[in-house]
């Protein structure tokens, strides 16, 4: 589709908004002022001269769409010019005309608003049919309504659009951009309810398929003077690569011119950036960086397919692809008018084939038919003869089966009794099996049982002599026992009689202790006595004084059971202490007058002494006696 057939469709649509009464004809005044605004939105000189004398004619009338065509072909379209002006403004122009007339206020009421229906119109005139009135063929309206689902990240479902079709077959023909937009808007064609993403996904798809936008997005680009890295948004065409500050496109930074001659390619990563690659043109090689490796072969390949493009000479991708979709209906078409021609013939040739083969086979079953007579004729000769050779053998074979059965009659007695004989062996041959059955098993039941005894036998002899054993074994245990017991008692008993001996020793010693405490607390009293005496005889009265001054006096106030006990050489040093005292207390008396004793102690005396030591001795010996038995002692 060339630049003037696009023009001309959105032309259409302004010319038949102007056609009122729907006759095909449009006032002179009414083009006046189409041309004019055409003029105007194409910038192209107003020629009102050439206007003027086109229309100048005695028919005061309407013009058709025929009468008008040659004055717009040859002072407007001849004259436009692509690339200086604006599509989007010009197509504005011819929907504002015809959506005055065409587009129903309860269209905007759906998923589609009128700035969405506008985009959605431009892509239907770009998709549609090169014939008048425009229609949309059901492979374009599927091939649009993928691309607008597939912007929204859904997968499309053709339901809604076969029930559209079973509702109305005639849209099979093709859909007018009317009710496109109607079953758009009411969202039978788009299982979204979502406005917004249905204005994002057709403002997506209305930039990549109208304005050729083969990509865009955010990448970061290596200044040329200072060198610095900068992130701009990329919007790539086939021509150009525009690069601006942010998605807005408000403000422009620069552009990339491509040609055929461009050549783009993956770099090292450097300068603290990743996933690097190279525009290089004919005047400057293009540093950028993509997000990641994806984005940078996605890149790499969109801008390989616009350098190809420009090489082959073509400025929208978009339009190559629907001429490519186009000519592969038309080989699809031929080929299947093709396939149908080759279809008849073929049809035609299997018919022709089919009768000859009729033919023949009904030649080769009128052969087969009169073979078959003459072989049934034959035949039938052969058993008439046959017959009469079979009723001679008939009459023979009568005389034979008469003599035959009186010889079968014989037979048959004789088998019988042969039958008889072999039932009554039969009889005594089970009756013999039986018999043998019954020795064989009662001849196993009794190696069963000689082998059942044998293992008890076996079994009572192993708890004999296990028996036997514990007996032996309990007679030892019991004689070990009575020797110990024996042993325990005899120990026993000598025990208890070292018990009670140390037992009488020890009452002993306790009475010798009573004599011996006795007998200490009588000398006690006696060295009491004698060491009065000894002070007394100790200090000597001086003349003229009082008997008793002067003496100290003895401690009466303690007891002498409290004055402490003494060990056994303490009591022998007080005891020859007292021994001495008395020996001084005896020699000296009150009444004699002289200064020294003649005689210190007698023979009594020291025989006391003697027998207290001699007791303190033994009892000494029976405590340490009795202490050793004690632990000696055996525990019961």
């Amino acid at each position: 589709m060339d630049f003037k057939s696009e023009l001309l469709k959105s032309i259409w649509y302004a010319f038949t908004a102007l056609d009122v009464e729907k006759n095909g004809k449009v006032s002179k005044s009414q083009l006046k002022v189409l041309s004019h605004n055409l003029y105007t939105a194409l910038h192209i000189p107003h020629d009102p001269v050439a206007l003027e004398e086109h229309f100048q004619d005695n028919d005061d009338g309407p013009v058709s769409n025929q009468g008008y065509m040659p004055y717009l072909n040859k002072y407007i379209l001849a004259k436009a010019n692509d690339g200086t002006f604006d599509k989007e403004t010009f197509d504005d122009l011819c929907w504002m005309m015809t959506a005055k007339k065409n587009y129903k206020p309860g269209m905007e009421a759906g998923l589609c608003s009128r700035k969405d229906a506008f985009k959605l119109w431009c892509l239907f005139n770009m998709l549609s049919e090169d014939r008048y009135p425009l229609v949309m063929i059901p492979e374009e309206v599927e091939y649009l309504l993928k691309k607008i689902a597939s912007a929204m990240s859904l997968e499309w479902e053709q339901n809604g659009l076969d029930d559209c079709y079973c509702q109305d077959p005639t849209l099979l023909d093709g859909m007018t951009v009317w009710t496109f937009l109607e079953l758009m808007g009411s969202g039978r064609l788009l299982k979204s309810e979502s406005t917004g993403a249905v204005s994002l996904a057709v403002d997506e798809v209305f930039q990549e398929m109208y304005h050729d936008v083969l990509k865009k997005g955010y990448m970061w680009k290596k200044g040329l003077v200072r060198r610095n890295w900068n992130e701009r948004w990329f919007v790539l065409k086939p021509s150009v690569i525009q690069y601006y500050v942010s998605e807005d496109l408000k403000e422009k930074k620069g552009e990339i011119l491509l040609d055929k001659r461009c050549i783009t390619e993956a770099i090292q990563d450097k300068d603290g950036r990743r996933c690097l690659f190279c525009i290089k043109t004919a005047n400057r090689t293009f540093e950028i960086s993509a997000s990641d490796l994806k984005h940078r072969l996605e890149w790499m390949q969109a801008i390989q397919t616009a350098i190809r493009l420009l090489a082959e000479g073509k400025r929208s991708l978009h339009k190559e692809l629907k001429l490519r979709r186009r000519e592969n209906r038309e080989q699809s078409s031929k080929q299947k008018e093709e396939q149908q021609t080759l279809q008849g013939l073929q049809e035609e040739k299997e018919r022709q084939i089919q009768e000859r083969e009729q033919l023949e086979a009904e030649a080769l079953q009128k052969e087969e038919e009169e073979r078959e007579w003459e072989k049934q004729q034959h035949m039938q000769r052969a058993l008439e003869r046959q017959l009469r050779e079979a009723e001679k053998a008939r009459a023979n074979m009568a005389t034979e089966i008469a003599q035959k059965e009186a010889e079968s009659e014989k037979q048959r007695l004789r088998i019988r009794e042969l039958e008889l004989t072999q039932q009554a062996l039969e009889k005594a041959l089970e009756a013999e099996i039986q018999a043998r059955v019954v020795e064989e098993l009662a001849t196993v039941n009794q190696a069963s049982l000689l082998e059942e005894e044998e293992e008890k036998l076996k079994q009572l002899r192993c708890l004999k002599e296990e028996q036997e054993a514990l007996l032996q074994q309990t007679q030892r245990e019991k004689h070990e026992i009575l020797q110990d017991m024996t042993e325990k008692a005899q120990a026993l008993k000598v025990a208890s009689q070292e018990l009670e001996k140390l037992q009488e020793s020890r009452q002993k010693s306790n009475q010798f202790l009573e004599e011996a405490k006795k007998k200490l607390c009588r000398a006690s009293c006696h060295v009491k006595h004698w060491n009065v005496q000894l002070n007394r005889i100790m200090k000597p009265i001086s003349p003229g004084g009082p008997v008793g001054q002067g003496q100290p006096a003895l401690n009466t106030e303690v007891p002498v059971h409290q004055r402490g006990a003494f060990t056994s050489n303490e009591f022998i040093v007080k005891k020859q202490l007292c021994n001495t005292d008395r020996r001084l207390s005896g020699a000296y008396s009150p009444n004699s007058h002289s200064v020294w004793p003649s005689r210190l102690y007698s023979e009594e005396e020291e025989e006391e002494e003697e027998e207290v030591q001699d007791q303190l001795r033994k009892v000494s010996l029976t405590e340490t006696d009795s202490t050793r038995c004690e632990t000696n002692r055996p525990s019961h």
